[in-house]
């Protein structure tokens, strides 16, 4: 039996895997010119990080996780998303004892079980921005506005924000209390998803997109917000304006969990269908905290690459094709064969392009190879060209020949780029 990828896995094949590069390139620059920089977490971590970091009443740590026991069995789980290992990384090795090493990104694979679907992996890749020390709104809006300048820059159109407030754990009490008063009479016609949620977490009741057309008239949390955590929003969207970036309310956009507080965003794109959200994060200003380390607050979020690139084909943008080969070297004969070889590596060394052919096929195939690369030049060492110290450069687009010497190849190819 011929072996296969586990189900809800993809293989990135040349040709598709470029335009991964591409949009992780994109985030890596406009991260770069807004001043954060890169981590890199384990796959795998503690089971009881996620417990507390991502919420034990959460579908997530409930149904969807990958967990397993080790050899010392102990109890771990392969990554679902990417905020939790990163505030485990910030407390652990003591990162807010430097201020300038507090706004961090990171790229990579992701794991929770899930039905397959459009859109949706159980081994998927997000790219996310966690920010450390500060409480102020400005923060919330340059975070979002991060986000928004990825999509952006890599060509999504008609990208918008919501965004909402949850206040903080004490206003969120007061709430938990009023949209419990409100859900409870029609609890019995709720899925059970919500029965559940109910009393752990009846915030998370307004997500379930099952019963959503229900609360057209629940209460919202920005009804009880206190005046600091009303100015705090208030100049969240101020922010917001004044960048030009396109954002609209949405009082169901909710966090279940404590140390949630104030801002919470998600991106959304039009073209995908119902399920249109592509990306989205919050403020955490207890997560810190949760996980051990000192009260630091923080804001961040999590892109999912699978989305952008279903966006894109969705939108029908074109990203840019892969540079075409500068040099296609063919060789005829054993010691024009060895030159070409060094020759490779010369031109490699040089900032060029170069392939040639391993395969001992004759002149017309490999010229049919240089063509299939889009090579700019098929570049031609036989056995009168090497004693002469020569070798034959062909401009494909024209057709033009020139004997150019051997050493000065990589020169005349760089000039005529």
């Amino acid at each position: 039996m011929s072996m296969q990828k586990p189900t809800g896995t993809q293989d990135l094949l040349p040709g598709e895997v470029e335009k991964w590069q591409l949009i992780e390139e994109k985030a890596r620059d406009v991260c770069r010119r807004f001043h954060y920089k890169e981590i890199r977490t384990p796959i795998f971590e503690h089971t009881e990080l996620f417990v507390r970091g991502v919420g034990e009443t959460t579908d997530i740590v409930e149904k969807e996780m990958y967990t397993f026991q080790d050899k010392g069995n102990r109890s771990l789980s392969l990554r679902p998303e990417g905020t939790a290992g990163v505030v485990r990384a910030y407390a652990e090795n003591k990162l807010y004892g430097d201020p300038d090493i507090s706004k961090l990104y990171y790229v990579g694979p992701m794991f929770r079980y899930e039905r397959p679907q459009a859109g949706r992996y159980r081994q998927f890749h997000q790219f996310g921005a966690e920010v450390f020390g500060s409480t102020d709104p400005g923060l919330d809006a340059e975070v979002i506005a991060l986000g928004y300048a990825i999509y952006k820059e890599i060509g999504l159109r008609d990208v918008t924000v919501e965004i909402n407030s949850v206040g903080t754990p004490e206003i969120r009490a007061v709430y938990r209390t009023k949209l419990q008063e409100y859900l409870k009479p029609m609890l019995g016609e709720l899925c059970r998803d919500c029965q559940s949620r109910y009393e752990r977490n009846p915030m998370r009741v307004l997500d379930c997109k099952v019963d959503q057309h229900r609360f057209a008239d629940a209460p919202s949390v920005i009804d009880y917000l206190d005046d600091e955590a009303a100015a705090h929003f208030t100049k969240v969207q101020s922010y917001l304006t004044a960048m030009d970036i396109p954002f609209r309310l949405n009082p169901r956009l909710v966090r279940g969990l404590d140390y949630y507080t104030h801002t919470a965003f998600e991106f959304k794109a039009a073209g995908i269908g119902a399920i249109d959200t592509i990306g989205g994060g919050g403020r955490y200003n207890g997560l810190v905290g949760e996980v051990g380390g000192p009260d630091q607050p923080g804001v961040g979020f999590g892109l999912g690459l699978e989305r952008i690139l279903l966006v894109l084909a969705a939108q029908g943008v074109e990203l840019p094709a892969e540079p075409q080969l500068d040099v296609y070297l063919i060789a005829l004969g054993d010691a024009a064969e060895a030159e070409a070889v060094r020759l490779a590596y010369e031109l490699r060394g040089a900032g060029l392009k170069v392939d040639k052919d391993y395969t001992g096929r004759k002149m017309k195939a490999q010229m049919k190879s240089a063509d299939r690369f889009a090579a700019r030049y098929a570049a031609i060492l036989g056995d009168d060209e090497l004693a002469q110290g020569v070798i034959t450069v062909k401009t494909l687009a024209t057709g033009e020949q020139t004997a150019v010497p051997l050493g000065e190849l990589a020169n005349y190819v760089k000039a005529n780029q």
